[in-house]
């Protein structure tokens, strides 16, 4: 186990997840298959005029690209928000958005879009490939001092940061809300499961073509970090975690036991801890 200490039930919790989950062969690949990610709910539906319960749910992030690094906002998407909602229902009491199949809502939306005031929490990917309008800035800069909350991941090396640097000011004047690295000993390290260290974790088709390695850009992205803004009463209000990619850990959980093992469970710990964080503060 890589995160030390959680309260003892929750530790079980997560052990009985990891046994149900990799039971049958494997079988929670079924959460890579199934179909239906256009309609609402079954996957990833865009944000309806009114979402349909006040239970939370996962947005993400869809935003103008400019020079794209990787995959730009789709960066993790689906099967990312999907599992994390998912587990995130079985691993907290939270009452996590549901469609009448049972699924679990998440949802598409734009800086623009008028629903981005009612979603809790937005979650980015490859934000370095993000190009940010005048208006989503100040859309985005509304949001945040409304109590939004903002997640980037999935983003490796210096010149990704810088870039993203650039596009988040435009948001945030780095002179009146400064970046920040975020220690372990932060609360949001521990709103639940007790992250003892800051996880560098690959995505799974590199981490299995090198042979173990956890750095997707080899020597310049070595250290991973966890970056935040904080508003005036010291609430963050965009978390962001680099050289790193914990959104992969929720995406391929069903790809390989051994990188679920590895990887996953400290990806879970971490992603629960940063939503309930989101959730009480």
């Amino acid at each position: 186990m890589s995160f030390s200490q959680p309260t003892a039930h929750r530790l079980i919790a997560l052990l009985v997840a990891f046994a149900v989950l990799a039971s049958a062969g494997y079988a929670f690949a079924q959460f890579r298959n199934r179909g239906g990610f256009d309609v609402l709910g079954s996957g990833s539906g865009t944000a309806p005029k009114q979402f349909p319960d006040r239970d939370f749910a996962i947005c993400r992030l869809v935003y103008t690209e400019g020079q794209r690094f990787a995959g730009g906002w789709r960066t993790d998407y689906p099967l990312g928000d999907r599992n994390l909602s998912i587990r995130f229902s079985e691993l907290t009491r939270t009452r996590v958005s549901k469609a009448h199949d049972g699924s679990r809502n998440h949802y598409l939306v734009r800086a623009t879009d008028d629903q981005l005031f009612q979603c809790p929490f937005l979650i980015a990917g490859d934000v370095g490939s993000a190009d940010f309008t005048p208006v989503d800035a100040e859309r985005l800069r509304t949001y945040f001092l409304k109590g939004g909350f903002l997640w980037t991941d999935d983003m490796w090396g210096d010149d990704q940061w810088e870039v993203w640097l650039a596009q988040i000011a435009k948001v945030l004047p780095p002179d009146k809300y400064p970046i920040e690295e975020v220690l372990v000993s932060d609360p949001i390290f521990r709103s639940q499961y007790v992250v003892d260290h800051m996880p560098q974790i690959p995505n799974y088709p590199y981490w299995s073509r090198s042979g173990g390695d956890t750095s997707e850009r080899q020597d310049y992205s070595r250290v991973p970090h966890f970056h935040a803004i904080r508003d005036e009463h010291g609430r963050i209000i965009v978390a962001m975690t680099r050289n790193t990619d914990i959104a992969d850990s929720w995406e391929r959980e069903g790809e390989n036991p051994e990188y679920f093992q590895r990887f996953s469970l400290i990806g879970y710990g971490l992603g629960v801890n940063v939503l309930l964080y989101t959730l009480t503060h």
